[in-house]
């Protein structure tokens, strides 16, 4: 029987995947161990490996589509295996009761040759059942277990409400209700486990009876007739990412209204989702968008592709030149940095101190140090060395601040800012403390290389314990950067600059370094982060010092 494969959630932060490239096409033979595709995540584009076996009978997303976590990503079953029942109930399961689901289940089921001739009487399933079934949210997942129910039977649900807990392979994670209404069954208990697609809860109109809701179920899983589960909406094939229009200016035309958006039998909007959140986002109200989806359903490119109006006109200013734009869509990696960073900046009380380091010890002391066969180290290795040393002998600017507790760290892993073309990755360096210059230098590379290319692992950008970013090679002579949290301090370095300066009471010309500390002061105080930026002076205006520490 053909099997649904979602868009997998490949790290704790992801919410939505770029398929980057297909390894296989519609049709291929597929394998247990086969890599699908590259998918493209917020920190990694990483290689998806089918867990199933058959043949590719479809692709859900196309190369470069963009689609939220469990999306349908494919499908593979048996060779020539009809799917039309799947693929219509995947596009429409926001839409459709569940009755009707279950209705086209039974036909598909009564089809197939082996079909059981006696069944457990199938009862009906009440109007506007949504069944969720558990999701999968790690790419090694098989099942799940419910650490916790946020809710119970007979709790109003509104969509984007936390319904429970789910303890999988990697993480303990949220799952948030896609639906509205009331929760009229539980499958699983608190601590509980079930493979991933196993029914978990139900949702549905206010009054029904959890009674005959829960029989319902309990006959369709006896007839191994899978209920509908909660996915969003299938993407439709992705717009160009970059799109440069150039409009001319004419007078005020009248914009036709668009076609009313369908309604359901309960008086409600049909809209996906994703759909109903990207509207509310954007303030566009749901009446004035004219749906694509099946039976005029409003999907996500409905909402992408509309064009507001304002009292009927469309807004021109005369015929003054032409104005241009680039519409560059948002990426996975983008998105993470600024939920991420907006997150540091607004919550971390920053603060900064900057020293200025004489830095002709140092500039001598990698000319020498380069002589050696086989050895290039750049500055920036020497500061990272520099670094971790300090941290050592500093653990309260190696430390990390949660709600109740703060950690300091006696290991030293350095978070290395990388800049890549979508933004900034930050590969770490694992016990940078215990590294020499050389291997130091080495790592730095290939990770920068592997960052370029979107090959970093998610184990190679995990658990830093304090980051550096240097932007010296771009000319920048100084600058602040926002904390990698829950670390507690970030380092900021700046362009060695030659000028004159003063020196056994004469003006010389000398070569100097910015560095700027930003601190969280919740864990590093200003004396604190003052006498780390003594010791690090200490370090690289007397380089010897790396090499006998």
């Amino acid at each position: 029987m053909a099997e649904l494969i979602n868009m997998p959630r490949l790290s704790d932060t992801m919410e939505e995947g770029t398929v980057a490239k297909w390894f296989k096409q519609v049709g291929d033979t597929v394998k247990e161990g086969d890599i699908l595709a590259e998918i493209e995540t917020d920190k990694a584009t990483m290689e998806f490996e089918s867990f199933q076996e058959g043949e590719l009978l479809h692709i859900g997303i196309e190369e470069g589509g963009t689609a939220p976590v469990d999306s349908l990503l494919a499908i593979i079953g048996e060779k020539g295996e009809d799917i039309k029942s799947m693929l219509a109930g995947n596009s429409d399961t926001a839409a459709q009761t569940t009755e009707e689901v279950a209705t086209t289940v039974v036909a598909a089921a009564t089809a197939t040759e082996d079909a059981v001739e006696e069944k457990a009487e199938i009862l009906p399933i009440p109007e506007g059942l949504e069944v969720i079934t558990m999701p999968r949210l790690s790419d090694t997942m098989e099942e799940g277990t419910v650490a916790k129910w946020n809710k119970k039977v007979g709790d109003a649900v509104n969509e984007g409400d936390i319904l429970a807990e789910i303890e999988t392979d990697k993480a303990t994670m949220e799952f948030e209700s896609f639906f509205s209404g009331t929760l009229l069954y539980i499958g699983l208990e608190a601590g509980e486990s079930a493979p991933v697609d196993a029914v978990l809860a139900a949702i549905g109109k206010k009054g029904t009876d959890p009674a005959a809701v829960k029989a319902a179920i309990t006959a369709s899983a006896a007839n191994d007739l899978p209920a509908s589960s909660a996915q969003p909406e299938v993407p439709a094939a992705p717009a160009p990412v970059a799109e440069k229009k150039e409009t001319p200016q004419p007078a005020p035309v009248k914009v036709q209204s668009p076609a009313p958006a369908p309604v359901g039998q309960n008086g409600r909007l049909i809209a996906s989702p994703l759909a109903k959140k990207m509207a509310e986002e954007k303030g566009i109200s749901l009446q004035q968008v004219a749906g694509s989806g099946d039976g005029g359903r409003i999907i996500k490119r409905d909402i992408e592709n509309f064009k507001g109006s304002v009292g009927g006109y469309a807004v021109s200013q005369g015929p003054k030149g032409v104005e241009s734009i680039t519409e560059l869509a948002n990426s996975s990696i983008r998105k993470a940095i600024a939920k991420r960073l907006s997150a540091s900046k607004f919550s971390a009380p920053h603060y900064y101190l900057s020293v200025e380091l004489d830095m002709d010890h140092a500039i001598a002391f990698r000319q020498q140090f380069n002589t050696l066969p086989e050895t290039k180290i750049s500055f920036n290795d020497i500061i990272l060395k520099a670094v971790a040393l300090s941290l050592k002998e500093h653990p309260q600017v190696n430390s990390q601040w949660f709600d109740d507790k703060i950690i300091l760290n006696q290991h030293v892993h350095l978070g290395v800012a990388v800049a890549v073309e979508d933004g900034l990755v930050v590969p770490v360096l694992k016990f940078t403390d215990e590294m020499d210059l050389r291997n130091i230098g080495h790592t730095v590379k290939d990770y920068a290389l592997r960052a370029r290319d979107k090959k970093l692992t998610p184990a190679e950008m995990d658990g830093s314990t304090f980051t550096v970013s240097n932007l010296g090679m771009f000319g920048i002579q100084e600058f602040t950067s926002i904390i990698n949290q829950p670390n507690s301090a970030i380092l900021s370095v700046g362009a060695i600059e030659k000028k004159p300066v003063v020196k056994e009471e004469a003006i010389v010309v000398g070569n100097t370094m910015k560095l700027t500390l930003a601190c969280d002061h919740r864990t590093v105080d200003g004396a604190t982060g003052a006498q780390f930026l003594q010791t690090l002076r200490s370090y690289i205006e007397n380089p010897i010092r790396l090499l006998i520490s």
